[in-house]
């Protein structure tokens, strides 16, 4: 009779299974004997029990068989005879039960030496296989049998068979192992021996999900055992497979449950806990932190100071831990507050967690230890690191006037502590300062609400020349720092702040050059030529210095040299960019110095910010183009050169009618005389008109303001309106200057939009065209009963022109 490894019949055809496992079977394993066979079970008994009639059964068999006919209403019988039986006693058979178990161990020791042939021997893939499920059949039948396997030196042998090139074989050498050490510490310990563990984890990465699973179900297993956890993250890369299998879309839901918990018992190690975070699984760490002895909490803390974090990471350990590290923060160990400074340190530096570190009353300690002297002062290196966590909280943007952080409900907007970072700014080294300065960039960037009380703080303290000078500081962030808060404070201080620079330590000359200093823009660059641009354009003095310092030709050649993509682009391109374009726009408010004039002319200005308004995307160039462009066009009426028309003859002058008039040709229809955009930055010359108008459409209002404000220039006083209206209405102008009056979007927009319009309608066709159109003749009457009094005069004027308010009752005067 043939027979499986496991003991019961088998069906399979003799011819389909190998030669040498025929030889196996004949020589070593014991037929089964009818006898050991349950006539109702067909299976080997384990437990024989006897009746009254002789017959032999598995206990659980006949007590079914017993209990049936009880509840069928019929007495019970024997399931071989039929016949009713006297008695239902079962008896146990003991010598049979020993005869079995004897038989057991022979069959089982012989197949346990077949197994360790084939797992052995170069043998047939299903050989194999047999030899595996017998392994597994033995431990499940009884967990003994696991000491059995043990003590034949199988394991090392199955963990042999892993390197077979069958991926079923693999497969199943995977399943045995985990059987075998399944509540085994003794056989979970031979597998932390050698590089078992190292082989196990190599399949957590192979291309077969079947691999995977089985890889990481007996991981997950192994890492029941302490010694085993610290093996298992002793291989490099083990951790991070499992993190990423733990947080996968992609793999099936076993799997990611079994890496998961696998990640949980690996948790039990600190080196462990440390390379889960730095593969981006923080809860373990986070956990320690917050429920760890007090030892265990300063080396999480110590740790998490070191991490480098993403911005989502940093808002989740803020809302776990944050409220712990500013108490551990609070700790009178020096160790424990260094380890927890570093920690939010590292936090703060995003804003969205900043700001829960703000929540959780991260200031008050923080202002603390930067003011606090005596012997329980910080350390310089930490107060640092306070300065620069401060720094990080303060720029994200916080209102931070109803935050007390002293005594008195003192904040950090108070001028008494202004006061003390502009004292410590003096008394403390560069990268500090830099750090401080940071504080102050933050509590001034727009809009917030306690720029007055940096601006006091330092105009009272006379801070402003030391603030100035650290524009030359050698050190990058320091002087990037300094420059951004100088431009802050430039539209409250602008004076102040072009007073210092104009002063003998020579920081203008200073900023000058570092603007122009290298073809790659640099975050200084941007920093420095927005700082000039933000200084008061009307400050001549500060003009006439930077003309002689050359710096607006430097300033063009730039411009030149992005405009035509010389210069490499990076991120700092477009503030740099609109810097300078303002910065040069500068010039065109001091046109009454020569040197002015003659930049302006040799460098063909006019044409170039004529050029620079269609630069698209960019507001602020657009702007500031055309703004210069207004300031150049308002001269151009007193730089036109007017025609000489030659005497009238001898009899031209006795008898005018004989004479004809001169004809000079080539003339400025606007200006009246010879006009060009270089010399007199004639607009119509540069064909700068259309340009011009088709801004009036866009969506920043300052943009549209300006551009207005160029084109109004055509019909100034000292020109001739009638063609410059003329001009405009050849430029389809008319509409789009009637639709911003109409869009009403800021006081000063329509202020400017009314006097363009009541220029317009000096024209009888404009006129005539407007007056029937209502909401034309609504947006004039509003600016009539709510202008200004100069609105007010020339909204009348404009209604006057369409027939909507009599000549003979005018409220206003009629003086320009």
């Amino acid at each position: 009779m043939a027979e499986s490894w496991d003991g019961s019949s088998s069906n399979n055809d003799s011819a389909s299974q190998s030669e040498e496992s025929h030889h196996f079977e004949r020589l070593r394993i014991e037929p089964i004997y009818d006898s050991f066979l349950c006539p109702l079970s067909k299976q080997v008994m384990h437990d024989p029990v006897t009746l009254e009639n002789g017959q032999t059964f598995e206990r659980a068999a006949i007590e079914k068989w017993l209990n049936d006919c009880r509840e069928a209403g019929k007495r019970p019988t024997c399931p071989l005879t039929l016949r009713e039986l006297r008695s239902t006693e079962l008896n146990p058979s003991i010598a049979l039960r020993h005869t079995i178990e004897e038989w057991n161990a022979r069959n089982e020791a012989a197949k346990l030496d077949m197994a360790r042939r084939c797992l052995s021997l170069n043998i047939p893939e299903n050989d194999v296989l047999q030899a595996l499920k017998f392994v597994q059949h033995l431990c499940l039948n009884n967990p003994v049998n696991k000491q059995v396997i043990r003590n034949a030196d199988l394991i090392p042998m199955i963990v042999d068979v892993l390197k077979s090139s069958s991926r079923r074989v693999r497969c199943t050498s995977l399943e045995t192992l985990r059987i075998v050490v399944e509540e085994d510490s003794d056989n979970k310990e031979i597998m932390a021996e050698g590089v078992t563990v190292r082989t196990i984890v190599k399949f957590l990465s192979h291309e077969q999900s079947k691999e995977r699973e089985e890889a990481v179900s007996l991981l997950y297993e192994l890492s029941k055992s302490e010694r085993l956890c610290e093996k298992i993250g002793s291989v490099n890369g083990a951790i991070l497979i499992l993190v990423g299998m733990a947080s996968s879309n992609s793999e099936n839901l076993i799997t990611v449950e079994k890496a998961d918990k696998t990640l949980d018992n690996l948790a039990q190690c600190e080196n462990n806990v440390r390379q889960m975070a730095e593969s981006g699984r923080l809860q373990p760490l986070l956990t320690l932190l917050l429920e760890g002895s007090q030892e265990t909490k300063l080396s999480m803390a110590t740790y998490l100071g070191e991490l480098v974090l993403n911005n989502d990471a940093r808002v989740y350990v803020a809302r776990t831990v944050g409220f712990s590290l500013v108490n551990l923060m609070k700790h009178n160990n020096m160790q424990s507050r260094e380890a927890a400074l570093k920690a939010l340190n590292q936090i703060s530096s995003y804003e969205e967690s900043a700001k829960i570190l703000i929540e959780a009353g991260i200031l008050p300690p923080l202002v603390k230890d930067l003011f606090t002297v005596g012997s329980n002062q910080l350390p310089m290196r930490l107060k640092e690191v306070s300065a620069t966590i401060l720094a990080n909280v303060v720029n994200s943007g916080h209102d931070f006037d109803s935050i007390p952080v002293g005594p008195g409900r003192q904040t950090l907007a108070s001028e008494e502590t202004i006061h003390n970072l502009l004292h410590l700014i003096s008394n403390t080294g560069p990268t500090i300062e830099c750090k401080l300065i940071q504080i102050l960039v933050g509590l001034t960037n727009p809009p917030a609400t306690s720029v007055s009380s940096v601006v006091y703080a330092i105009k009272s303290s006379g801070a402003t020349n030391s603030l100035v000078q650290f524009i030359e500081a050698p050190q990058r962030d320091l002087c990037v720092a300094s420059l951004k808060l100088l431009q802050n404070l430039s539209p409250h201080m602008g004076n102040e702040l072009a007073s210092s620079l104009r002063g003998p330590s020579g920081q203008l000359s200073s900023l000058i050059a570092l603007v122009s200093e290298s073809a790659v823009i640099t975050e200084e660059q941007a920093a420095a030529v927005c700082l000039l641009a933000d200084l008061p354009e009307q400050d001549k003095g500060l003009t006439r210095q930077m003309l002689n310092e050359g710096a607006f030709q430097s300033f063009i050649s730039r411009i030149v040299s992005i405009r035509q993509g010389e210069t490499r682009g990076n991120r700092f391109m477009t503030p740099y960019l609109e810097g300078l374009v303002k910065v040069l726009s500068r010039i065109t408010f001091a046109l009454s110095e020569q040197s002015a004039f003659q930049v302006c002319r040799e460098n063909n200005l006019a044409s170039l910010f004529i050029e620079l308004l269609q630069t698209n995307g960019l507001d602020n160039v657009q702007m500031a183009s055309a703004t210069a462009l207004e300031n150049l066009s308002q001269e151009t009426k007193n730089l036109t050169k007017l025609p000489e028309y030659p005497p009238p003859s001898f009899c031209a002058s006795i008898f005018p009618c004989l004479s004809k008039p001169a004809v000079v040709t080539g003339l400025c229809r606007v200006h009246r005389g010879a006009c060009s955009l270089k010399e007199t930055f004639c607009l119509l010359e540069g064909q700068a008109v259309d340009k011009l108008v088709a801004l009036l459409d866009h969506k920043n209002e300052k943009v549209v303001e300006a551009s207005l404000a160029a084109l109004a220039t055509l019909l100034d006083d000292g020109v001739v309106i009638e063609e410059g209206v003329q001009v405009l209405i050849d430029a389809e102008a008319v509409k789009p200057i009637l639709d911003v009056l109409l869009e009403k979007r800021t006081e000063n927009l329509t202020r400017r939009a009314v006097w363009t319009v009541e220029r317009l309608l000096r024209s009888e066709e404009i006129a005539y065209v407007v007056a029937d159109d209502p909401n034309v003749s609504t947006a004039l009457v509003d600016s009539f009963q709510h202008g200004d009094y100069r609105t007010k005069q020339i909204a009348e004027r404009a209604l006057m022109h369409v027939d909507k308010i009599p000549n003979f009752s005018s409220i206003f005067s009629n003086t320009t």
